[in-house]
């Protein structure tokens, strides 16, 4: 009874229900929290809520969406990818002197075929600026050195700015370093180019390249030189074909080493010219019949600058294996020639038994020859990477540079190869047997990158030379020339060989020497021009004097009978060309297209070919020699032809030196 009224008296029982809320649910089912899951499941809801049409679509636009993507970051891609990739091949693609590498390569394509349709001077202003028109035409850049098959096609606009940069950065790079001046010439403080590799490498085959320019539309000046090549040329293919020079007035050919030395010498001539059907001819012969293993004597001198150096340049130019295979061979048999006591050169070597030997009246070389064969032979030991081309003619220039016997830098005419010391001492001339010693002392110094000082030095202390001795002026026109100096005695005579100087000298100044040496240039080349203004049939001589006094009724020209002959020589050309290319002075075209009209009326032979002549004062009977000269179409021609072009990429000045038989080759540059 106790417990049944305890029990009565308790409070009643109470159950609970515990319900746990998440988040989620705190805020209501399909409520809004932002969260990454949420929206996961609310476009997944939305998505399966629409038709299977609207999903159709939409999928349709992602994937046109996607493919568009796909193809715009190709297009935008490649072009970073052609650079990485020329990174790389320049890289692979160096050439073998690891020190050195070649400006700008690019690739010529094949030529076009051209139609057949016909110290005391005067006071002159300062150098006027180029006139030439800012917009470049014609051929892309001429190929240098041929580049790997699986270099990448660039399209204009990159390539132009790569090539920009390249050229901004090695300006930036020499401004740094150019610390030494030479009577206002800057020089690099390296003082030697580094022996190429000895590594031979196998020369490759240039590939197409796709971005080329539009051709530049050739002028009726120029098609008149074409006109011209084209007469001489079949001229030579009708009675001279394979043989060394033509004879047009008997129709009939003369040898002298018997190796095709017109066809040599005009190989990159056609080439420039565009004509490419001449050009594949003369191709199939050198392939099929130019052998040089022959019992023949030739001279060093002609044979390195005409057939080596037409050789060299041809390869340089159309980028065909066999020209450089023709280049060692001819490059290696005349190497007997440097076995002397002094390593001064022989004259003469027979390529066929490898030996060499002076002439046979004297044991002296003429100072010209041996001193005006180096850029050819560097250069083929820059491509073929055998050092012994380049070793044995730098020893020649070094040994040239100790000598005794230079009068302010200007040196006699010949040295012995015996001694190795000058001959017939106190005889000073810029004419034949020592021309062309000045002219190469300019080119290699900027063949090698502008860095051997010797180069440079001697080539301005012989300018001042030539200011000091050589220089005077004429009467009446007071004409600046150029005279020899013999014991003391000064002689008012010029050759024609020394209007080559206008243009060096006008080369130089483009290459930063000093300004007084364009103001000579420009006195200089008026004079050579007068050569030819002030004589009967508008045809220099070989040799002038000059009347250093005034005479009634006499010219500033006199002209003895025994040097009244023309040889159609290019140097007065060669000149006027430099003096375009730097000045764009339209005088300069207008004189040299007085001389090519003169030669086409006293010295085209009409059944094909140019004669030289014997008397250019009697117009009514020049005298024809019957003989053109190998370098009336390897020199006076072409440059003849880039004389009239206003492309200054037509052989740019600032890529290629000319050899002194017109051969342009590759100015090197540092690495």
């Amino acid at each position: 009874a106790a417990g049944a009224a305890a029990a009565a008296s308790s409070p009643p029982r109470r159950d609970f229900i515990s319900v746990t809320l998440s988040p989620e649910e705190a805020v209501g089912v399909g409520g809004y929290n932002n969260s990454k899951a949420w929206r996961r499941r609310s476009c997944w809801r939305k998505w399966k809520q629409l038709s299977r049409l609207q999903q159709s679509v939409i999928l349709f636009l992602f994937a046109f969406l996607a493919v568009c993507g796909v193809i715009s970051y190709t297009s935008m891609g490649e072009p970073w990818k052609s650079l990485a990739n020329k990174s790389m091949d320049d890289q692979r693609t160096e050439p073998e002197n690891p020190g050195l590498k070649l400006a700008n390569p690019a690739v010529l394509p094949a030529p076009q075929k051209a139609d057949a349709n016909p110290g005391d001077y005067p006071e002159l202003s300062p150098q006027k600026p180029p006139k030439l028109p800012h917009v470049r035409r014609g051929p892309s850049n001429l190929q240098i050195k041929p580049p790997r098959r699986d270099v990448r096609l660039k399209t204009r606009q990159d390539t132009t700015r790569v090539v920009e940069e390249l050229v901004q950065a090695d300006k930036e790079e020499k401004t740094e370093k150019s610390v030494i001046s030479w009577r206002g010439a800057v020089i690099e403080p390296d003082q030697s180019t580094e022996p190429p590799s000895s590594k031979i490498k196998e020369p490759e085959k240039p590939s197409s390249v796709e971005d080329q320019k539009e051709p530049v539309p050739i002028n009726e000046r120029q098609m008149a030189v074409i006109e011209a090549f084209r007469h001489a040329w079949k001229g030579y293919k009708d009675f001279a074909w394979g043989h060394d020079e033509l004879k047009p007035l008997s129709k009939s050919y003369s040898e002298w080493f018997g190796l095709g030395l017109t066809l040599i010498d005009a190989l990159d001539t056609m080439w420039i010219l565009g004509l490419k059907e001449e050009f594949e001819e003369a191709r199939k012969w050198v392939a099929n019949d130019l052998v040089f293993d022959k019992n023949v004597d030739v001279n060093l001198f002609e044979s390195t600058i005409r057939i080596l150096g037409g050789l060299l340049s041809t390869y340089h130019l159309s980028g065909d294996s066999l020209f450089l295979e023709k280049a060692k061979d001819i490059g290696n048999r005349l190497m007997p020639a440097f076995k002397t006591p002094s390593k001064i050169p022989y004259s003469d070597v027979n390529i066929g038994r490898g030996t060499a030997h002076p002439p046979r009246w004297t044991s002296d070389s003429t100072v010209a020859e041996v001193t005006s064969i180096q850029l050819e032979f560097r250069e083929l030991s820059r491509l073929t990477g055998d050092e012994k081309f380049q070793k044995a003619v730098d020893e020649v220039m070094k040994h040239v540079h100790t000598l005794s016997g230079k009068n302010d830098g200007l040196v006699p005419m010949f040295i012995n190869t015996n001694s190795g010391q000058f001959t017939h001492l106190g005889v000073y001339t810029l004419g034949a047997r020592a021309d062309s010693y000045y002219e190469y002392l300019l080119k290699q110094w900027i063949q090698g990158g502008k860095k051997e000082n010797e180069l440079l030095e001697d080539y301005m202390r012989a300018i001042e030379g030539v200011k000091k001795h050589l220089l005077q002026r004429s009467q009446p026109k007071k004409l600046t020339f150029v005279g020899e100096l013999a014991h003391g005695h000064f002689s008012a005579k010029m050759d024609h060989l020394v209007c080559f100087l206008p243009g060096t000298l006008a080369l130089g100044a483009h290459n930063g020497l000093t300004a007084d040496h364009m103001k000579l240039a420009e006195a200089l080349i008026e004079t050579c021009y007068q050569m030819y203004a002030q004589v009967e049939t508008g045809l220099s001589p070989e040799i002038v004097h000059f009347n250093l006094h005034a005479q009634k009724g006499h010219k500033d020209v006199e002209i003895k009978p025994a040097d009244r002959h023309n040889l159609l020589r290019p140097e007065t050309v060669e000149s006027l060309f430099y003096m375009y290319r730097f000045t764009g002075d339209k005088k300069y075209q207008d004189w040299g297209w007085e001389i090519l009209q003169n030669f086409n009326k006293y010295t085209r032979v009409p059944t094909g070919g140019y004669t030289s002549i014997n008397n250019v004062q009697n117009p009514s009977n020049p005298e024809p020699r019957d003989k053109m000269e190998s370098f009336f179409l390897g020199e006076t021609l072409k440059y003849m032809f880039l004389l009239f072009s206003d492309d200054i990429d037509l052989i740019n000045l600032d890529k290629y030196v000319f050899n002194t038989e017109a051969h342009p080759l590759p100015i090197w540059v540092p690495a």
